[in-house]
């Protein structure tokens, strides 16, 4: 009774030695420690309100800072003043996560599906 067929390597391939492995999953790991520094420098811009609140973010999702426009100061109507300034605040944040995601994504090159953490 057959459990299986055997079906070998198509000729001119050859299985990656250990070794091979290890120093390939190096370089990717010290590819993500850069790219994780230089998500420090780099930022993103949310506005809402049509550009009345202004959100900067960087890479590793802290809040640079958070610039409104003198013309939404109404002190009757504080309460649309927090919903934009929460509105720009998450959108930066979500775009800070997928300027992280898209770079982390490069370097990886969809390694995630190998179950390694971290990748």
């Amino acid at each position: 009774m057959s459990k299986g067929k055997y079906y070998p390597k198509p000729k001119g391939q050859k299985a990656a030695a250990p070794g091979d492995m290890m120093k390939q999953l190096q370089q990717v790991q010290r590819q993500m420690e850069e790219a994780q520094e230089a998500l420090a420098d780099e930022t993103v811009e949310h506005t809402a309100g049509g550009g009345m609140v202004k959100v900067v973010a960087d890479g590793h999702q802290n809040i640079h800072s958070i610039t409104i426009d003198p013309q939404v100061l109404d002190p009757e109507d504080v309460g649309m003043l927090e919903d934009l300034i929460l509105v720009a605040v998450n959108g930066a944040l979500e775009a800070s996560k997928e300027m992280a995601s898209q770079r982390m994504d490069g370097i990886t090159g969809g390694l995630g599906g190998l179950g390694l953490p971290g990748l």
